[in-house]
């Protein structure tokens, strides 16, 4: 199949590659489709995720996954007593003022992708095929081969270069012929394949799609240039949606067309970036190439951020004589052709050694799809035992901000004292003072030390002793906490050795988040600020104003909020995690201000065991608007929806000449006899 960027010719440098660094697993991903041609390949090894923005891609994953060879065919046997292809192929067509490629892409509209006479068959099976489906003449996966049989076979009769970006002024050879309904070229698979049935088919933005999958096996392959698929293909994405879209200038593309971001100098590192982030796959493979719009260096400084102990694997592929050369990034790349970058995503959630109240580690994996697709900055302005900020793998820094000053010197001990120094540290203060689980005689004694002189390291060992881990002060400013049940393990000590920040550099600041309004002009625009303040409608202890610190009441409520507003109207991100409704109470100061404002709310789970609740948060940006994120990047008046939501009644193909659509969703059980 004549397509760009297909990988058909690497195909086996791909496998290679997984066989050289032992890459395991079930499901594997292609984010990236276009033709399809990884997935099939691919499709007797592993469960297949296929997924591509165009629809004509999808209609060919479709095809080529959930079809181990050309069906039978048998449901349209049984009826017509030969083959699909026989029958569409003698059937006499007659134009018809509702075919729509014959009145749009040839001559008779001053354009000449297509001849008449071809364009005519091509429009009339393409209805016929939809006749058949909707009379249930076609099993689902039979109607996605004979699709996809279509868009293929148009190719080999179209009048241009290989897309359709424009067309010849004169017939090229290959568009006299007439046109003949071939069936799918594909990976034939000889053995039943259970799996099959269990490939999925997605029809959508991969950046948003990564937010909700998880597998084992990644491939990226997005567009390497400033060309847009949906410019070069749109013949065959209207032929497979056939849903007669408005069309404009010289070459007819659809006025209503998403672009990618990947094809946009300015914006497809940002589009790497989020996608890395949100990827939730163990391991990860990049197609490169040296058209790519983005370096080599650049793609791999980035990945370095999200991968295993920053390890980033480079192999390289040379057309002149197969290869598979581990390269060194920091070289030259005037010399390549085509790459394959790997590397183990970093999945792990480092939970801080702190136990704090109010602390999000359990629902960071939820909390974090809410990210921005850029994050250069991130702000943790009210950071507490710092799960939030110390996760967040921004590309320039963390900053991490707390107001109280006896929690503030905990973190700053943790995060500037490496681990196994502060395991050694904790070690000899409990063997000092002879600390045991309910030992209330040894605790008291480093509580009173603790008061004389504050040191961070002894309030950190005593809240690992204190009862339910809490860190409290009297008006006195006197750590008053009483023994608990908890002791110094094993588990606590694994949580100090792997705590670390993830972003390059971080950031240590110890004051109100209000002072952080006097440095506003330091933070670049890629700033992302995130606010976790005491929740106004819950009545955890440490919010009641009652233990020795200010507590948080209305007035400090609504001081947030309009700080939130002066963020905003400055241009920054921001997320806020609060509470809307907890134990028949409702924060409605909130629910207006998110109203009356157009802000975004996403329920992101329950936290806290003491005090359970059900927690939200709120963004003043949507991560699924990509006309915010992209700018003019997306022409107006596009369809949010990914799938055509229109049917055709049943019926034979006697009655096909009305409208069609096609269902390109995915979401369809393609299981069935052959």
């Amino acid at each position: 199949m004549r397509y760009l960027g297909n990988k058909t010719k690497l195909l086996s440098f791909i496998e290679s590659v997984i066989e050289k660094y032992h890459i395991e697993g079930d499901l594997f991903a292609d984010l990236f489709a276009g033709s399809g041609a990884v997935g099939d390949y691919f499709k007797d090894r592993y469960q297949v995720a296929a997924n591509d923005y165009m629809g004509y891609s999808a209609v060919l994953c479709k095809a080529k996954l959930w079809n181990r060879q050309t069906p039978q065919f048998l449901r349209f046997r049984r009826v017509y007593q030969t083959d699909p292809f026989s029958w569409l192929n003698d059937r006499v067509y007659e134009p018809q003022d509702n075919f729509f490629i014959l009145q749009n892409y040839t001559p008779r509209a001053d354009r000449m992708y297509l001849t008449e006479e071809n364009a005519v068959k091509i429009d009339g099976m393409r209805l016929d095929i939809e006749e058949l489906y909707r009379g249930e003449v076609l099993q689902e996966r039979e109607y996605a081969f004979l699709l996809a049989s279509l868009l293929e076979s148009v190719l080999k009769v179209s009048n241009t270069s290989g897309t359709y970006q424009a067309y010849f002024k004169f017939w090229e050879q290959r568009s006299r012929k007439p046109f003949v309904l071939e069936p799918l070229e594909m990976n034939w698979v000889d053995q039943p394949v259970e799996r099959l049935a269990d490939n999925r088919i997605y029809n959508e933005d991969a950046n948003a799609l990564a937010r909700r999958i998880t597998g084992d096996i990644a491939y990226i392959d997005p567009p390497y240039t400033t060309t847009q698929y949906t410019n070069s293909y749109h013949l065959l994405e209207t032929i497979a949606r056939y849903d007669y879209p408005e069309i404009f200038g010289k070459t007819g593309r659809r006025v209503n067309r998403e672009f990618s971001g990947y094809s946009n100098r300015q914006q497809a590192i940002l589009e790497f970036e989020d996608l890395f982030r949100q990827l939730d796959f163990e391991h990860v493979l990049v197609s490169y190439s040296n058209q790519s719009i983005v370096s080599l260096q650049e793609l791999v400084r980035l990945a370095e951020l999200f991968a295993v102990d920053h390890r980033v694997y480079v192999e390289t592929y040379d057309y002149r004589e197969y290869a598979t050369n581990n390269l060194s990034y920091k070289g030259t790349e005037e010399h390549l052709k085509e790459a394959l970058i790997y590397f183990r995503k970093d999945r792990s959630i480092n939970k801080s050694p702190l136990n704090y109240s109010g602390s999000k580690d359990v629902v960071l994996p939820r909390l974090f799809r809410q990210l921005p697709k850029h994050v250069g900055v991130f702000v943790d302005a009210m950071g507490g035992a710092f799960n939030v900020g110390a996760n967040v793998c921004a590309t320039k820094k963390v900053v991490y901000n707390e107001y109280n000053p006896y929690v503030y010197g905990i973190v700053e001990m943790l995060v500037n004292t490496s681990g196994e120094e502060t395991i050694r540290q904790v070690d000899e203060l409990v063997e000092h003072y002879g600390l045991h689980k309910k030992e209330k005689e040894a605790y008291l004694r480093l509580r009173d030390d603790y008061n004389k002189n504050k040191l961070p390291l002894y309030l950190f060992t005593l809240q690992i002793y204190a009862f339910q881990n809490m860190i409290r002060f009297n008006q006195a400013q006197q750590m008053n906490t009483p023994v608990g049940n908890n002791e110094w393990n094993e588990g606590t000590r694994e949580r100090i050795r792997n705590f670390r920040v993830k972003a390059p550099m971080c950031e240590l600041m110890c004051g109100r988040y209000e002072e952080l309004a006097e440095r506003l002009e330091e933070f670049p625009p890629d700033t992302v600020f995130y606010f976790d303040p005491p929740y106004f409608i819950t009545n955890a202890e440490y919010n009641d104003g009652k233990r020795g610190l200010e507590g948080w009441d209305a007035a400090k409520e609504m001081a947030l909020l309009q700080f939130l507003l002066r963020l905003h109207e400055k241009g920054y991100y921001f997320m806020l995690s609060n509470v809307l409704e907890h134990n028949g109470k409702e924060h409605h100061v909130l629910k207006e201000w998110v109203e009356a404002h157009g802000f975004r709310v996403t329920e992101i789970g329950t936290t806290g065991i003491k005090y359970p609740r059900s927690e939200v948060v709120i963004t003043n940006y949507d991560t699924n608007e990509r006309e915010k994120l992209l700018g003019k990047n997306t022409v107006a008046g596009q369809s949010k929806g990914r799938g055509i939501s229109g049917s055709l009644s049943k019926g034979g193909p006697a009655d096909s000449r009305r409208r069609g659509s096609a269902d390109l969703s995915g979401k369809q059980d393609p299981a069935g006899s052959e």
